[in-house]
């Protein structure tokens, strides 16, 4: 990285205005999480008779759908970030999906609402990877592990509020209320975008436009990136030699790798935050504590989120993803034992730390280990091939449940696929930016 001397406003100013870009950036991520229990809360309601009588076909329709839209936007939107900026990019993200939302709460049949299930999941799908390289992009040089791994609590928070309203809103107002609410939010945080949220001097500086760039970098009291080489696509190159950047041959072993990981790591997130409740349950625990089990593997999650970002910056981000993919495979393995409740509720807390910091240590490597121009491209990628495990995961585990050997199966598959993960994430090579 390169110094540029900070003058302009005063340190306080200019802390309050870089303040803003965390804040939006982390709603921006509590909206995927919103997705990820949205459906789940709803599809109860959908089929029944009184509603649209949702097949088992139809429901794995509904819930599928989504995440491959969201596969779709993050290939797309985020390669398109790094061409168009994260501040366009990011605020046009947010405007699609509370949009194609909204118009879910109006869907007349499963058809049409799987159509604007899959719309709303493309723009989504770009959200994560460009508020995470504006994140990073927005923080001291060696925090980015910290500011990852924070930012991907706004994830498991929406996860927790979505799935505590719908208590309360579905038997009271219906399950189309959940969809308007889910809506509401960028009311208020596209004003506050538009208003506050700036572009990112690393992308500025990466296309050439380094006056507006150090402008930035005064006022948030930042280093700028030196751009490295490939050097950002001229305007008529287009989002095809940022795409080829990643598979030229300084970038496609970790390119590779870094597929290959992210695929592990959302297979376990989906399939654990999909299935548990029902593994558990085949476990002969009873239904309450199975359905306690999700809420204690997500604040674990948040425990572990917070922890792994430290660690990441001290070791760096790549031995501490190793590190926690491999926790994870332990821990998983540990829950095909059956224990007294006490022991089986600690023993899913320490997997929920270990198997959802995994991945976003994942995200931290791509974004501490690849220049600002095809930062946000290499972000959608890893999230994109993570997508695909995220479909993967409920589906094997479903067909083992459905062979009668989700416990342990389950568990034992999960473990497999946690040291994988460890052993991909081990082959990547660090980059100094």
């Amino acid at each position: 990285m390169s110094s540029t001397p900070v003058t302009g406003p005063s340190a306080p100013t200019a802390a309050r205005a870089a303040g803003w870009v965390a804040p939006l950036c982390w709603i921006a991520v509590l909206l995927d999480g919103f997705d990820l229990v949205v459906v789940g809360t709803v599809v109860p309601t959908l089929q029944q008779p009184e509603e649209w009588g949702l097949s088992g076909a139809g429901t794995t329709f509904v819930i599928t759908i989504g995440l491959v839209g969201m596969m779709i936007g993050a290939l797309t939107i985020g390669t398109l970030t790094d061409l168009v900026g994260r501040r366009k990019a990011l605020i046009g993200a947010v405007v699609s999906f509370s949009f194609f939302t909204l118009l879910c709460a109006f869907a007349p049949n499963e058809t049409v609402f799987g159509v604007l299930r899959f719309l709303a999941g493309v723009g989504l799908g770009g959200c994560l990877p460009t508020a995470i390289a504006m994140v990073n992009e927005f923080t001291r040089s060696g925090r980015s592990g910290r500011a990852t791994t924070t930012i991907m609590t706004g994830y498991h928070v929406g996860a927790v509020t979505t799935a505590a309203l719908a208590i309360v809103v579905i038997p009271e107002l219906g399950w189309r209320w959940m969809f308007v609410i889910g809506a509401l939010p960028a009311l208020v945080l596209v004003p506050l975008m538009l208003r506050e949220l700036p572009e990112s001097a690393s992308w500025l500086v990466a296309h050439g436009r380094r006056s507006e760039a150090e402008e930035v970098a005064r006022r948030y009291g930042l280093e700028l990136e030196s751009p490295q080489a490939p050097v950002a696509p001229h305007a008529g190159e287009g989002a095809g030699a940022t795409v080829r950047t990643l598979f030229s041959s300084g970038y496609v072993r970790n390119t590779v790798v870094i597929g290959v990981t992210s695929f592990m790591g959302l297979l376990l997130v989906y399939g654990l935050n999909n299935w548990l409740p029902t593994i558990m349950r085949e476990a002969d625990y009873e239904l309450g504590a199975a359905l306690a089990f999700l809420v204690v593997l997500n604040v674990g999650a948040v425990v572990g989120l917070l922890v792994a970002g430290t660690v990441a910056d001290r070791i760096g981000a790549r031995a501490a993803g190793v590190a926690w993919f491999a926790g994870a495979a332990v821990f998983l393995a540990l829950l095909s034992i059956r224990l007294p409740i006490a022991g089986i509720y600690v023993m899913v807390f320490l997997t929920g730390c270990f198997v959802f910091s995994a991945q976003v240590l994942v995200y931290a490597f791509v974004s501490a280990n690849h220049p600002p121009q095809v930062r946000a491209t290499a972000l959608g990628w890893s999230a994109g091939a993570g997508r695909i495990g995220a479909i993967v995961g409920p589906v094997i585990t479903g067909a083992l449940f459905a062979a009668g050997n989700a416990f342990p199966g389950g568990f034992y598959l999960f473990a497999v696929v946690g040291a994988l993960g460890a052993l991909a994430l081990s082959l990547a090579r660090r980059r100094d930016r």
